[in-house]
């Protein structure tokens, strides 16, 4: 059985920041399941005063990003009073850089989200991904940052995705049984090449399970856990012949999948730049 709180999320732009924060902490109490108050956009005392009067309705913990001064003191002196914790999540690191640069911070609300560079390359690699999904424009290979092989059911497309928001143009080619692979693949100079594999039983599942969604017979070769094996044996033999290197997801999140290739990006563009 879970024990439930009640947990306030109070920002002054979108509240991604203290959402993501939030669910990270929450995670590591398992006996625990919080019942989330979302407000985003607070920025006037007229929607301020609706956030106080729910957190004395159902009183929590609240977690804050606000910038101004008047509306932060005010949330900070409501929960005092009913005591219950208030934090904001940012002081801790805002506070440590500017001991650090030995600089005032000059905040702005939603800055974070501003249209800036970095922005117009998520959005760029986000189309090049889309466009590049399992084994399309194969030929324009070497204008993606990273390359994912594969067979079926190893998670490429939502790896891709995640890395494509973080500003990574990423390309998936699926590994098929008597299928080449492009040619563009084995001459392109750019990218990392990764691939993903996973145990046969684990594939075999996953595949079995895709197939009764769509209603399709599970007796054919695709879920055959002797012709995924041989799958994923020519896999990691094309890989050892190339140098390019292996992630097993059976047991990793997209997040941690790509995590671990972002890993690789950097150390290999930073072995590149020490060249």
């Amino acid at each position: 059985m879970k024990t439930f709180f009640h947990l306030h999320l109070i920002s002054d732009s979108t509240g991604e920041t203290l959402n993501t924060v939030a669910r990270a902490a929450v995670a590591h109490y398992d006996e625990f399941r919080s019942i989330e108050h979302v407000y985003a956009l607070v920025r006037t005392q007229k929607q301020l005063k609706r956030v106080l009067q729910d957190i004395e309705e159902t009183p929590g913990v609240v977690l804050f990003t606000l910038v101004d001064p008047t509306l932060r003191a005010e949330l900070e002196a409501h929960c005092a009073r009913l005591e219950l914790p208030a934090i904001s999540i940012l002081d801790p690191v805002v506070n440590a850089l500017a001991t650090y640069l030995n600089a005032k911070s000059q905040p702005r609300i939603g800055a974070q989200h501003t249209l800036n560079a970095e922005y117009f390359r998520r959005i760029e690699a986000m189309n090049f991904t889309m466009s590049h999904d399992d084994g399309q424009l194969a030929h324009d290979i070497d204008s993606a940052d990273v390359v994912l092989l594969g067979v079926s059911r190893t998670s490429k497309t939502p790896t891709c995705i995640y890395l494509a928001n973080r500003g990574i143009k990423a390309a998936n080619i699926p590994i098929v049984a008597g299928a080449p692979l492009p040619p563009a693949l084995f001459e392109a100079k750019h990218p990392l090449i990764v691939a993903l594999v996973a145990t046969a039983e684990r594939i075999a599942q996953i595949r079995r399970n895709r197939l009764l969604s769509l209603n399709e017979p599970d007796n054919t070769p695709y879920v055959d856990r002797d012709a995924i094996s041989a799958e994923l044996v020519f896999t990691r033999r094309l890989c050892a012949k190339y140098g390019w290197p292996v992630i097993d997801v059976t047991r990793r999140s997209i997040e941690e999948t790509a995590a671990a290739v972002l890993n690789l990006y950097y150390q290999r563009q930073s072995a590149r730049q020490t060249l």
